[in-house]
């Protein structure tokens, strides 16, 4: 198993800007390549399992069902508490997410649940959806399966976590943000690891093996370039806002 040097240290003196056009999106989450390297290698099945279990045995994945599980982690230097804290506040508005390219909306009605709509800032993608419905242009829609806020008591990891399960277009069956403290058997420094966990369901059928070559090369370079980008933005804002006397964040 490759493990990505997770543990660096980010700038934490300051925070990323936020999302302000297309452009910037592309040039900051497609075109800049991360400073930490974030994507978990796995080179066997087994090890997929061995390496998930903490994860799956807590938010009820079944590992041996997803082909692919693409996982991401990074290591960040707050605390457990802070860092979910950040998850929870998290929207599309803020810098660790290109909103411009792929807008988050909240879901009316439900408290943690959220649609990610293609261009939605654009105006020629708001009159479409006024005609055609707001449905259109959405990449998939996110509904909680299970979040679990304050750690069981006899979990000595600490773990916290969001898992949603996710329809639409954009190829994802669940999508889980899940942190714990680090564990140091694994050369984990950081206080607090935080995982990125996507299980892919493109066509009803749980694998990629229906997607060509080319594309599939192209769509999975992209997802992980997008996702290794909003982490590193996500640790520098979890390291600044936990630096800061009062904690709060700066966006």
């Amino acid at each position: 198993m490759t493990h990505p040097p997770a543990e660096s240290v980010a700038d934490a003196a300051s925070v990323p800007a936020n999302s302000t056009s297309v452009v910037s999106d592309i040039r900051s989450f497609i075109l800049h390549r991360p400073a930490i390297p974030t994507q978990v290698s796995v080179e066997s099945d087994s090890w997929r399992e061995d390496y998930t279990r903490r994860i799956a045995e807590r938010t009820g994945v079944d590992v041996s069902v997803y082909s692919i599980l693409n996982i991401h982690r990074i290591g960040i230097d707050a605390a457990v508490e802070t860092v979910f804290d950040e998850v929870e506040r998290w929207e599309g508005g803020s810098a660790c997410w290109p909103d411009h390219l792929a807008t988050i909306e909240q879901t009316p009605g439900e408290q943690d649940g959220f649609r990610v709509v293609f261009l939605g800032r654009s105006g020629a993608m708001r009159r479409l959806r006024r005609r055609l419905g707001p449905e259109f242009g959405t990449l998939f829609v996110a509904t909680v399966s299970e979040a679990r806020r304050v750690p069981d008591l006899r979990d000595t990891e600490n773990a916290r976590f969001f898992l949603w399960n996710c329809s639409g277009g954009y190829p994802i069956g669940v999508f889980s943000i899940f942190a714990r403290s680090r564990i140091a058997e694994r050369g984990e420094t950081a206080p607090t690891q935080l995982f990125f966990a996507v299980g892919f369901n493109p066509y009803g059928s749980w694998t990629l093996g229906r997607i060509g070559g080319p594309f599939r090369s192209a769509w999975q370079f992209l997802h992980d370039r997008v996702t290794s980008n909003v982490l590193n933005r996500f640790k520098q804002l979890c390291e600044f806002a936990d630096a800061r006397p009062d904690g709060s964040p700066s966006s």
